[in-house]
């Protein structure tokens, strides 16, 4: 800008043009200093967003590093009581205006560690061995010794599993006389007993074995191939894979009277994983798992698999056709195309806050450890109404509860706008927010969980047994196994050893031949 004169001139138009060119100057520059404000609120935002990306990228890198380089626990680093439930406890009755308690100091320390020593079933037939000296005679005085005692001891042998073939014959008889006097001899022999594979080597001890080490010790049929060969069997996973879903066959009308009980419950929980199929050009199929009832409960108990093609919720609609209960779940928007009334995870809403904070390097605290022992007074909660009836529970719920989830939904609110929301923290809020009204569902009935990790505990032996044998070959094989795991979960949940169980079970269902008959071979 031009400097103004120290004297002015007395010609007016002369001032008149100065001053106008000063006024487009100042015009000039007033544009100049607009555009630099304009830039600088530019550049502040990109450094904002930048500044957003590089944290997002932190917490990536920290998560990353959590999980390959820590316990795969949803344990956290934090104030060091997020995880106390004596404390938990003692704030959630301390909402109780009615109730007073004092907890008696206690004087924590750590014990050495004991060796444990494996404990050895009482019924197992034990073989004694006595180890005595040979001379009963005092060294002293030369005296005879008593007896005062002994010392016992135990120790585990392992005899390997026993194979025998079981060998059948059945006479023929004819008569002599009809042998010389006519021309046709009628042949008298017993008939063959029935059997769940006729004319097959097959045994249900046999099947059942290949199936409990499949579906229970997630052993493939390669290994148990080469097993038999090594005990001189010549027994190939063809073979076994044809006897398999023979079985799975036979079980339909059995397992069709799992799934009418299954539909009956006021409660059920399902969940989803996935599962490679050779024979289906998409690279991805789903192994989906609906029960009810958990063990050790009264009540019925049952798991059932259902193999589809896909992850579309019109599989989980068809499966659940006709059920108007609740159905526990993730968060997958699948279950909504259902009629159900679906009740929340808190495991997973909580798992999203705890990767939030695990994400935050080690030592660090964060918005997310409120969240977190939010959570936590609620699983507290639960764990002492874990006795306590249904209608307990949810007297309990609605009034120690519902306060806890109120002051939660209050912090999301309060947090949402101040936490970027593609941050860690944002989406586990925004999460918890989406699925709110399932989430606080368990408050309504009793015989809702806090979470679907039934569901994930139903599911898990079949997670781990694809990590051994890794695909199906074809979908009737992917049938197949559903069906199996389905006999071998229920049987687990309800207290039944599945190789025992389905011994047991194949004697007897070739002669079941009614509903009532199937009945009485269900596992529960």
């Amino acid at each position: 800008m031009k400097k103004i004169p120290s004297e002015l001139p007395d010609d007016v138009e002369l001032l008149k043009n100065m001053l106008l060119e000063q006024s487009q100057l100042l015009a000039k520059h007033e544009q100049q200093l607009t555009k630099k404000d304009k830039r600088i609120v530019k550049l502040e935002t990109l450094n904002q967003k930048l500044t957003e990306r590089i944290q997002r990228f932190e917490e990536v890198l920290n998560l990353a590093q959590h999980k390959r380089f820590s316990p795969s626990s949803e344990s956290y680093e934090g104030d060091g009581q997020v995880f106390n439930e004596a404390e938990q406890v003692a704030e959630i009755e301390a909402l109780q205006p009615s109730e007073t308690q004092t907890l008696a100091d206690e004087t924590t320390y750590k014990q050495p560690a004991k060796v444990r020593r494996p404990r050895i079933a009482p019924e197992l037939p034990r073989i004694e061995v006595l180890h005595d000296i040979d001379k009963k005679t005092c060294t002293c005085c030369g005296n005879e010794l008593h007896r005062m005692g002994e010392e016992v001891s135990e120790q585990i042998e392992f005899i390997p599993a026993e194979i025998r073939v079981i060998k059948h014959v059945r006479p023929k008889y004819s008569c002599r006389t009809c042998e010389r006097e006519s021309t046709e001899v009628a042949i008298h022999i017993a008939d063959v007993p029935d059997t769940l594979f006729p004319k097959s080597m097959a045994t249900p001890s046999l099947v059942a074995q290949i199936i409990s080490a499949k579906m229970h010790y997630g052993l493939p049929l390669y290994r148990q191939e080469k097993m038999f060969n090594e005990a001189g069997i010549e027994l190939s996973r063809q073979t076994m894979s044809r006897w398999l879903i023979s079985c799975a066959d036979k079980l339909e009308p059995l397992l069709a009277l799992m799934k009418t009980e299954l539909l009956k419950q006021s409660v059920l929980w399902a969940d989803e994983t996935t599962l490679d199929v050779l024979e289906v050009d998409k690279s991805t199929c789903y192994m989906w798992v609906y029960g009810c009832g958990v063990e050790g409960s009264a009540g019925a108990k049952l798991v059932l698999f259902d193999y589809q093609d896909g992850r579309s919720g019109q599989h989980a609609a068809q499966f659940l056709e006709g059920y108007n209960g609740y159905l526990q779940v993730d968060g997958y928007a699948g279950y909504e195309q259902t009629s159900a009334t679906l009740a929340g995870c808190w495991a997973h809403a909580r798992r999203k806050f705890i990767e939030a904070q695990q994400a935050q390097g080690k030592g660090k605290t964060g918005k997310a450890d409120w969240a977190i022992n939010q959570i936590q007074k609620l699983y507290a909660l639960e764990s002492k109404l874990k006795t306590q009836s249904f209608e307990v529970k949810q007297q309990q719920r609605q009034q120690l509860a519902a306060p806890l989830l109120k002051q939660l939904w209050d912090w999301l609110e309060k947090s949402k706008d101040t936490i970027p929301k593609e941050s860690l923290v944002g989406r586990a809020i925004s999460y918890t927010q989406k699925q709110w009204p399932k989430l606080i569902r368990y408050l309504d009935d009793g015989q809702l969980n806090i979470d679907n990790n039934r569901a994930e505990r139903a599911v898990k032996p079949f997670v781990i047994g694809r990590k051994a044998w890794l695909f199906a070959n074809t979908k009737t094989g992917a049938k197949a196994s559903a069906a199996l795991y389905s006999l071998v979960e229920t049987a687990k949940i309800n207290g039944l050893e599945p190789y025992h169980y389905l011994t047991q079970l194949f004697e007897q269902l070739p002669t079941a031949k009614t509903p009532e008959a199937l009945a009485k071979l269900l596992p529960y």
